[in-house]
């Protein structure tokens, strides 16, 4: 039995599977990844656009930068590798839980319900004040900065920046289910960004099976028991041949 074939009888057989995701999923949608060669830290500078330190000092240079990628991320639409989570959530229900570092709230369009966004959601407002969590207006409706509606204060990306906290619990619920997990399935993440790179490692030291899907190697692929050298998509059929779920 080859190492697919391995994945797939595991991940078919498994109770608890414990996914993350990170930017490569979201990139055959069109939303450009952070650090590859024509990802996004190659034209901007992120201590210009995703610090504490640069809100204050320029926010609505901030707010007009994420207004732009918060209209560009609408435009985009779910593709089969979020798809595929979905179904994967169907067959497990309470037994799946989807720990996401994307900010661009795809798996919950595609359908997805069990999902921790460990570092927020580019369509939401945070209230500076109050703390209030409210949905951006529509893009050609938009002029940043956005008000609380519970409030009236000024609201910033409810996004997590460089430098800044996990919103409150997020991690905690995210290292429960990698450590109790008995299939772990990492999917389009470099692996460098800490504390969500440590998720994969917590699975295969509680004796979870590790499968990772990157066309690149990464911190993660000494350890994993499978890793499919694809983009998610292709890695996510691939799993998905064998595994008999509902279709959609």
């Amino acid at each position: 039995m080859n190492d697919l074939d391995a994945a797939r009888q595991r991940l078919k057989s498994a109770h608890r599977v414990a996914v993350l995701t990170g930017a490569g999923i979201s990139k055959p949608s069109g939303i450009p990844t952070f650090r590859d060669a024509a990802g996004l830290w190659k034209d901007f500078d992120l201590e210009e656009y995703a610090t504490p330190g640069a809100y204050a000092k320029n926010p609505q240079k901030v707010w007009e930068w994420y207004a732009w990628r918060y209209k560009n991320v609408l435009e985009a639409r779910p593709n089969p590798a979020h798809e595929g989570l979905v179904r994967l959530e169907e067959s497990l229900g309470e037994g799946f839980v989807l720990v996401t570092q994307n900010v661009d709230g795809l798996h919950r369009r595609a359908g997805s319900r069990r999902v921790v966004e460990l570092h927020g959601n580019i369509t939401q407002g945070r209230c500076e004040r109050c703390g209030e969590r409210f949905p951006l207006p529509a893009p050609q409706d938009f002029t940043p900065p956005p008000h609380c509606p519970a409030c009236g204060a000024r609201g910033r990306p409810d996004v997590v920046w460089f430098g800044e906290l996990l919103p409150e619990g997020a991690f905690d619920r995210a290292l429960e289910a990698f450590a109790a997990c008995e299939v772990a399935l990492v999917i389009g993440t470099s692996g460098e960004v800490e504390p969500a790179a440590s998720l994969g490692r917590v699975a295969y030291h509680s004796g979870a099976y590790l499968i990772e899907i990157n066309p690149e190697s990464t911190p993660l692929s000494p350890i994993a028991d499978c890793s499919l050298r694809m983009g998610a998509v292709e890695g996510m059929e691939a799993l998905m041949q064998a595994f008999r779920l509902k279709e959609p």
